[in-house]
This record gives structure tokens, C-alpha cells and sequence, in this order.
């Protein structure tokens, strides 16, 4: 028997109902298809910035000790002079598909509104590249930023990590990481509906086993490829999964939003819970009706107001 779960926003349903929103089919075998799938459905970074003005540098530089180099996109606001401050930039894509121009549609609000520079990171996907080379290339990158930051016009104390989905969950990543090695200094950590938990074992996960846009089942295709036959046992990093982190303390303030009608409600806000557990600072929003990613929907109510509570937070961790 299926379980009751949360209806969703009258608004958002309307927009799954017209059949606007293509239904994902996500398997194993299909993960090639799935890139080339997701390569036609958002823009180019280089036409993003085009579009808005901005300029864009691509680099290349270190990658984890005897692994490739990483790509890093540096999007800014023409003839920016100074160190301005940094939105160090992950991508979603269930860590299996998406590059650094995904997600890159929020780039020219934030420069405008905030001043940053963005720094857009291209990590290896998984199956052929699982754990840890993904949240190692991220990590990678976040450090060469850091270290490089006059070269590149960003204040190195005004670093602010984000990231959605699988994005958001290597982005929580990261921040352990940051901590536990003494890395680079974040003013922030910007959580979007992230992925956190491999487990799969939350009452929302369960209520969300056929979700239109993410579900459980995409969830496992994505874990899996990641991590193997060690999904859901004992001993998986907290560098891969950060729910299985026992310490969340010492991590720089935290924000992250989830929808009431997602499959990662419950580890999102149980993420929050142990933070503030831990004597830390997260803000927690769970948006009423909204499903996974509802934000694509640009011109939907609870979207807006989304956005303006991200907006928000950025600006006062960013003036800090």
C-alpha cells in the first residue's frame, strides 16, 4: 500500500500535469543517454554569459593527487578590479550527468546583486568515476581558488560554497572536508534541496517512490553508481553521504531548503537538526508543496519566494 504523502502546490501540480515537465527515465544502461539528454535542455555557460554580459575565463588547474586536471568556469562582471567575493559553485545531475554550465542560470542574478565572481567547478561523474573522485575534484578546485585568489579578483576570506541536489550534498561534503583537512575558509554553505543520505530509508524517500522529477528509485541508480555495492552498509564516508557524518560541528553557517513533496525532505531536515545540535548555525526552509527542483519553474509562486529567501541569506552572509 502506497503511503499518504504531502499534495503538492497547486501551481507546481499544474505545471507536472501539463506534460511540460518531461518524465525522467533513469537507469544504469540509459546514463549515456541521460547526458546528451541533459546537454540539450540547459544552455551553454559561454551563451548564459553572453546573454548577460559578463566575462568568462576557463582554467585548468590541479586536480587530486594523480588524477586529471579540474575545470574551473570564472564568470564575472567586465573590468571587475578588487577581490570581490566568491559563490564557489557545484553542479546537480544526481552525480551521474550535468557539467559546470548547469544550474548556471542563477549566475548573472547573483553577480548583479551581490558583487561576486562564480566559480563553477566540472568534477568526474559517476559510475566511472565513484567515490571519491568527485567530491576530490570539487575539493581540488576550492583549494586552487583559494590559494590563486589574486589572480583571479576574489577575496579569499569571502568564500561561499553552493550547490543543488547531488551539487548541494558535494557541497556539505566539501565543508567537512574543509574542516577536517584545515582547507580554505567558507563564509557560507548554500544547501538546495541537496543530496545527502545513500540510505534511502526516510519516510519522505519512501513516499516519493515514483516522483515525476527525482524519486527513490532515481535516487538508488544515482548512489549506486557512486558508490558501488557499499550503498546503504556500514562504513560509507561521510565525504560521500555527509548524513553519515557523527560531527557536524565547526562548519560554517549553513543554508537549506527543501520541498514539502520531495524524496529528500526528511535527510535535509534532519541535516539542519544536527547542525544546530551540534551548536552550529543553519537556516532551514521547507517550501509547502514544492518537488524536487521546483525551482526551474521560474514564474511559479513558491519559487519566487524561494529564490528571495536565498537572496536574502546570501546577502548577509556575503556582508558578514
Amino acid at each position: 500500500m502506497s503511503l499518504a504523502r504531502p499534495p503538492y502546490d497547486p501551481e507546481l501540480r499544474a505545471y507536472l500535469e501539463s506534460g511540460d515537465i518531461p518524465a525522467l527515465d533513469i537507469t544504469v544502461d540509459r546514463i549515456a543517454d541521460l547526458r546528451a539528454e541533459m546537454a540539450q535542455m540547459s544552455p551553454p555557460l559561454a551563451d548564459i554569459v553572453a546573454q548577460a554580459g559578463l566575462e568568462h575565463t576557463e582554467l585548468s588547474v590541479p586536480g587530486p593527487e594523480g588524477a586529471p586536471d579540474v575545470t574551473l568556469s570564472v564568470v564575472r562582471r567586465p573590468g571587475a578590479s578588487g577581490a570581490a567575493p566568491c559563490v564557489y559553485f557545484i553542479h546537480g545531475g544526481g552525480m551521474i550527468v550535468g557539467d559546470r554550465s548547469t544550474g548556471a542560470a542563477a549566475f548573472p542574478e547573483w553577480i548583479e546583486r551581490f558583487g561576486v565572481t562564480v566559480v563553477s567547478v566540472e568534477y568526474r561523474l559517476a559510475p566511472e568515476h565513484p567515490h571519491p573522485a568527485p567530491v576530490e575534484d570539487c575539493y581540488a578546485g576550492l583549494v586552487w581558488v583559494a590559494k590563486h585568489a589574486a589572480e583571479i579578483g576574489v577575496d579569499p576570506e569571502r568564500v561561499l560554497l553552493a550547490g543543488g541536489s547531488a551539487g548541494g550534498g558535494l557541497a556539505a561534503a566539501v565543508a567537512l572536508l574543509c574542516r577536517d583537512r584545515g582547507g580554505p575558509r567558507l563564509v557560507g554553505q548554500l544547501l538546495n534541496c541537496p543530496m545527502l543520505d545513500d540510505r534511502d530509508q526516510t519516510v519522505s524517500s519512501r513516499q516519493y517512490e515514483d516522483a515525476l522529477v527525482w524519486n527513490r528509485q532515481h535516487n538508488v541508480v544515482g548512489w549506486t553508481a557512486l558508490l558501488g555495492a557499499a550503498k546503504g552498509i556500514d562504513g560509507v564516508s561521510p565525504y560521500a553521504a555527509p548524513a553519515r557524518a557523527t560531527d557536524l560541528s565547526g562548519l560554517p553557517p549553513a543554508f537549506i531548503d527543501t520541498g514539502s513533496a520531495e524524496v529528500f525532505r526528511d535527510e535535509d531536515v534532519d541535516y539542519a537538526s544536527r547542525i544546530w545540535a551540534a551548536g552550529g548555525q543553519a537556516e532551514l526552509h521547507v517550501w509547502a508543496g514544492g518537488f524536487h527542483g521546483f525551482g526551474m519553474i521560474r514564474e511559479a509562486t513558491l519559487s519566487r519566494a524561494a529564490d528571495d529567501a536565498v537572496h536574502n541569506w546570501m546577502g548577509r552572509v556575503l556582508d558578514a
